[in-house]
């Protein structure tokens, strides 16, 4: 499925004047608008669309055209979709995609259309830019691992969780996030005693539940959308009496919105990401004003999809201003004038690595009932900008391995 948007044009709802008949630039957004995800993919489109709105639709004065290439969080139809805007389309920029495996297809592909530039949107799989760079891939966010700073030395220090078990889909973004909350919870002294890797779209969870062990501490979900309502839901429903622990996705807004009991099980969970609903700073505060504006059909506060399809879009607009629009030259102004990007953002300042990866501010966060009766995500506390090897010597950091389902352990 494929749209396209003038976004000029529909911000205004008038011609575009004389100024601004240029030349549109055609942007590439990938979104997962399919699929178990499809209401994250919708939330990723809202962020992109209100950064371009902040640009009032377009950069000296070429209109943002958008063409929108759907996927369901597959790394097969990512591919599918970014060839389409690339190859069919005749896209310069792609934004996107949103998980994973999704991001690996994306840049590897990249590899082989050196003249197009393509930045993140959510993929949290760490190697979309730690390991073998692509010098045309951006990420102005953070990944899986990042996502996770802090929460193992407060399951440790403030919770008193020594033992683990761990529910996470089996794909790269999730092997991402273990790693991240693993890398500091083993060096406390914790252990993880048990890890469950299902499916992306499982619905029966009775055997993940019946393997977590007895006498675990705590169990870590990092499951997302329908994934963790599904297993949220059946835990409670089972009498699951171990504390739950978050993933960045586990207890984002398309879960904390799920009407019915399953509140009673989610509030109080600890958590940790790029976003903190209840962030006081007038950053965010503005953020969230300015998307509930916008979007009468959007969550109750933005998820962190909102926010990072925001983040990376202003960064690919605040590129394109620093040149005129001018990618002419294959990108390659362009691509110099992303690397030297600071950002200041709803959720703190941005900049990138060596890499062309996000360093920026984490939230360690927890589950509350506002006055409303809704439920967001409150800060316990803030781990001020976070690079990508978590703090740790970069030597260190990449002999530690590739992640995945076995890497690391706690031994």
């Amino acid at each position: 499925m494929k749209k396209i948007i003038g976004l000029a044009a529909l911000l205004t709802g008038t011609a575009l004047s004389p100024a601004m008949a240029q030349e549109a630039i055609k942007i590439g957004l990938l979104a997962t608008l399919e699929g178990p995800f499809t209401v994250l993919g919708q939330d990723a489109q809202r962020g992109a669309e209100l950064a371009v709105k902040k640009f009032g639709g377009a950069v000296h004065g070429h209109p943002i055209e958008w063409v929108i290439g759907s996927t369901d969080a597959s790394p097969d139809s990512a591919l599918a979709a970014v060839r389409k805007l690339v190859e069919k389309d005749g896209v310069k920029v792609v934004i996107g995609p949103l998980s994973g495996d999704e991001g690996m297809a994306v840049k590897d592909y990249a590899k082989s259309h050196p003249d197009v530039t393509f930045i993140n949107g959510t993929s949290g799989a760490q190697d979309f830019t730690l390991r073998d760079p692509v010098e045309n891939v951006f990420r102005f966010t953070t990944d899986g691992a990042q996502w996770m700073a802090g929460l193992g030395t407060y399951l440790y220090d403030t919770k008193e969780v020594r033992t683990l078990a761990t529910v996470a889909e089996d794909y790269s973004y999730p092997y991402t996030q273990v790693f991240g909350l693993m890398a500091e919870f083993c060096t406390k002294g914790g252990k993880v005693v048990s890890k469950s890797w299902v499916p992306i779209g499982n619905k029966d969870y009775s055997s993940v539940i019946a393997a977590i062990p007895d006498d675990v501490d705590a169990v870590y979900v990092a499951l997302g959308g329908a994934d963790a309502v599904n297993f949220l839901t059946q835990y409670q429903q089972s009498g699951g009496t171990a504390p739950l622990v978050g993933g960045s996705l586990t207890v984002e807004q398309s879960v904390l919105g799920v009407q019915g009991t399953l509140r009673d099980t989610v509030i109080g969970i600890p958590a940790a990401g790029p976003i903190a609903d209840n962030n006081p700073a007038p950053e965010w505060q503005a953020f969230v004003a300015d998307y509930k504006a916008a979007f009468a059909d959007g969550f109750p506060s933005p998820s962190l999809f909102a926010q990072g399809y925001y983040i990376n879009t202003m960064a690919a607009l605040t590129g394109l201003d620093a040149v005129d629009g001018d990618l002419s030259d294959g990108g390659a102004k362009y691509r110099a004038a992303l690397s030297s990007l600071t950002l200041d953002t709803p959720t703190g300042k941005l900049s990138l690595d060596a890499n062309r990866n996000g360093i920026a501010d984490n939230f360690v966060t927890q589950v509350v009932e506002n006055a409303d009766g809704t439920l967001s995500n409150e800060i316990l506390f803030v781990q001020p900008q976070v690079n990508q090897t978590l703090g740790i010597d970069p030597a260190a950091f990449m002999a530690m391995g590739v992640t995945g389902r076995d890497n690391p352990t706690c031994e």
